[in-house]
């Protein structure tokens, strides 16, 4: 990009004294070409910013820089102070001045850019010719990469800098966001050990200059140490996986971050050093010898668990975390993609329904089922009487559960096309929700909006109008395609399905609600948390999301939640009466087991199922399936979708109700014990015999040791 920068937007004298100043001369600069549009707006954005994190590096650079919605293209600004700027580097103030500023919807081409010039910077060479240059023309050529710096020649031994030019480091980053540097001079030669081998993530919260200056850090360091370093950057272009082989293969990881690390799991069980992205920049060789030495006393961070996973799967990251990680995998299907969409918007929605459906049970239970036919708070509320306090919940309640269709139908969107999906996945939940289209007239608004926007996306479009893409232009047409579609095309169909559900649903009843019920329980218990269970809980939910559900809805919701509490709940059972089945850990996890399953974490199972899912999960799946048709054929509801034990003040036919947990939960223990039993040797046998060989091998007299 040629136009970056040009010798307007050079300042070789710049005479502002305070970093604020700074960054409203050079603003003025881009201003005055048309590049920013609000000028205030934009020093607004670049103060935000800074406030997060100084800009200011060591050798006396300064790197205002952020991504505003006033910014029409990607510009940079260029500054030289005579008497220094104080940025807040800690080798004091900075005399080279960047003004980086980025559309907040830029394209990756753009912030490639961007991001080779913050390599540059740790060149000595090149900020030694901006000193020294006196002409702003020359000064923009060689900031665009067009001039060569007039330094000294390297000596012939020192390896080539690949990012010497953003043109460079452009063609280096189509091919991925990671970099790798191999060892120098000092490192192996052929037919030694290998070099030492780190693996590193750097980011910022802004993802234009600070992500690639600490990777270029690090790189540098570990030519110099003799070691070879390979880089995840984690910027606003992106972000390319690291080769699960190059990872296993690494000695030591660096995390220099000011954001979470994506997918931080794949780097679990080694040598690590985690520290802000400043700390890449301004000290790398140190964290290359830290790294260096806990691997040498064989400091490792703690492994990825299994619970630790499992929990992760029933969470928000069931949904595979952002859009940006789960691009990672280009081999999965359209059906594995599907179910992470879904997951998407499901894991976005589910604390809505937690906390709507809570209040409204409250209210429920505080005023009595009038509550319904209650004025609204603004009209009427009196601070000493309950049933007002019941009336404000119910309300709240109610509001809060008039987000679930949107928000489903927005982060199916947000999953398939990133942030672009969400304004017309929002837009077309909320018609879905006014049409009464319900939850798949939001499921099928989100598939439409997310596919709307990839569409979109892939229109070749001039370089002058993606600056605005992502603001104006996308939200724009998607939001009309996909309100055109629901209003005047598959809006009507959508919702007669979803009625026809809604009656099936109402007039169940007999053995059709308990096989219902037994194969909801199956579910539930399935996957203990994982896509099948979520599919029963969204079911459940689906059905008491409204003002004034059925019966049948609520009785569904309370099997769902009956049979989610017997897997751990067992476990926790089978732990006490049978604790020589299991081994220490085991019966450890028991203990939370019971507080998990009491509170409807069926995810406190997993690491039972884990360890042995051919007897956990058939197991569970029986004693779920009871429950599940016993809460159906005993009628109890449940208008609350969570709590657990701790609503059953708000179950109807409470006894009977905690009557089939009971017998879902004795009858999988007993299966458990049952299939457990059958085994030759029992857990505590192993870990006593195992320890009796060792003890053995240890009074073993030891065998001199050939020369």
């Amino acid at each position: 990009m040629t136009d970056l920068i040009t010798a307007d937007l050079v300042d070789l004298d710049l005479s502002a004294g305070t970093k604020e100043a700074a960054a409203r001369a050079l603003a003025v600069r881009m201003a005055a070409l048309g590049r920013v549009t609000d000028l205030e707006g934009f020093l607004a954005d670049v103060a935000a910013r800074e406030a997060q994190m100084p800009t200011g590096l060591d050798g006396g650079i300064g790197i205002p820089h952020c991504r505003s919605a006033h910014v029409t293209e990607p510009t940079l600004a260029f500054g030289r102070s005579a008497a220094g700027i104080d940025f807040g580097a800690p080798d004091g103030p900075a005399d080279l001045i960047f003004l980086i500023a980025a559309p907040a919807g830029a394209d990756d081409a753009h912030l490639t850019i961007l991001s080779a010039l913050a390599r540059r910077l740790m060149n000595p060479e090149f900020t030694t010719a901006l000193r020294s240059l006196a002409d702003p023309e020359t000064a923009a050529a060689l900031i665009r990469g067009e001039e060569a710096p007039s330094a000294p020649e390297q000596p012939a031994s020192a390896p080539e800098d690949t990012a010497a030019t953003p043109a460079a480091a452009s063609a280096g980053a189509a091919a991925g966001s990671t970099a790798r540097v191999t060892a120098g001079p000092e490192g192996a030669a052929a037919g030694e050990a290998r070099p030492f081998r780190i693996v590193a993530v750097t980011s910022c919260p802004t993802g234009i200059a600070h992500t690639y200056m600490a990777a270029e850090s690090l790189q540098n360091a570990g030519r110099e140490a003799g070691v070879e370093v390979v880089v995840e950057t984690q910027g606003s272009a992106g972000f390319t996986r690291l080769a699960p082989a190059v990872i296993a293969a690494a000695d030591g990881v660096i995390f220099a971050h000011d954001l979470p690390v994506r997918d931080k799991d794949r780097f679990a069980g080694k040598p690590t050093v985690d520290v802000g992205v400043k700390a890449g920049v301004n000290r790398p060789a140190e964290l290359v010898a830290e790294v260096r030495q806990k691997a040498e006393r064989g400091e490792t961070s703690a492994p990825a668990s299994v619970s630790a996973s499992a929990s992760a799967s029933a969470s928000a990251s069931e949904s595979g975390g952002t859009p940006v990680e789960r691009a990672g995998d280009s081999t999965e299907g359209y059906g594995t993609k599907f179910r992470k969409w879904l997951m998407s918007g499901v894991s976005y929605m589910v604390p809505f329904v937690a906390a709507g459906g809570l209040l409204i049970a409250l209210g429920f239970a505080i005023s009595g089922y009038e509550v319904k036919a209650a004025p609204s708070v603004l009209q009427h509320f009196v601070w000493t009487q309950s049933d007002s306090w019941g009336a404000l919940l119910f309300q709240i309640g109610g509001v809060a559960f008039g987000f679930l269709v949107p928000v489903l139908a927005g982060y199916i969107a947000y999953g398939m096309a990133d942030r672009p999906g969400l304004v017309p996945g929002f837009v077309g939940g909320m018609i879905a929700s006014t049409i009464n289209a319900g939850f798949l007239g939001g499921l099928v608004a989100g598939l439409i909006a997310g596919a709307v926007v990839l569409s979109v996306q892939r229109v070749r479009i001039p370089g002058a109008l993606r600056g605005i893409m992502p603001v104006v232009v996308i939200p724009l047409i998607s939001s009309a395609i996909v309100g055109f579609l629901m209003f005047v095309v598959i809006g009507k169909p959508i919702a007669s399905a979803q009625k026809a559900m809604t009656d099936w649903l109402g007039g169940l009843s007999g053995t059709n609600a308990v096989l219902l019920g037994a194969l909801l329980g199956l579910m539930m218990c399935f996957d203990l948390g994982g896509p099948v269970n979520k599919v029963a809980y969204t079911f459940a939910t689906a059905g008491i999301a409204v003002a004034d559900p059925t019966g049948s809805a609520m009785k569904i919701m309370a099997a769902v939640m009956a049979a989610g509490m017997v897997p751990p709940l067992a476990m926790a059972l089978a732990t006490t009466v049978r604790g020589r089945l299991f081994t220490r850990t085991e019966r450890e996890n028991g203990k939370a087991a019971w507080v998990l399953g009491a509170s409807f974490i069926t995810e406190g199972a997993i690491p039972f199922a884990a360890a042995d899912p051919l007897r956990v999960i058939p197991s569970s799946m029986v004693g779920g399936a009871v429950t599940g048709a016993l809460s159906m054929s005993f009628g109890a509801t449940l208008r609350a979708p969570h709590g657990g034990v701790f609503v059953v003040p708000l179950i109807g036919n409470p006894f009977l109700y905690l009557l089939a947990v009971l017998a879902g939960v004795c009858v999988t223990t007993a299966l458990v014990v049952l299939l457990k039993g059958t085994r030759k040797q029992a857990p505590d046998a192993v870990d006593a015999n195992r320890g009796a060989s060792r003890t053995a091998a240890a009074h073993e007299p030891q065998q001199p040791v050939a020369a």
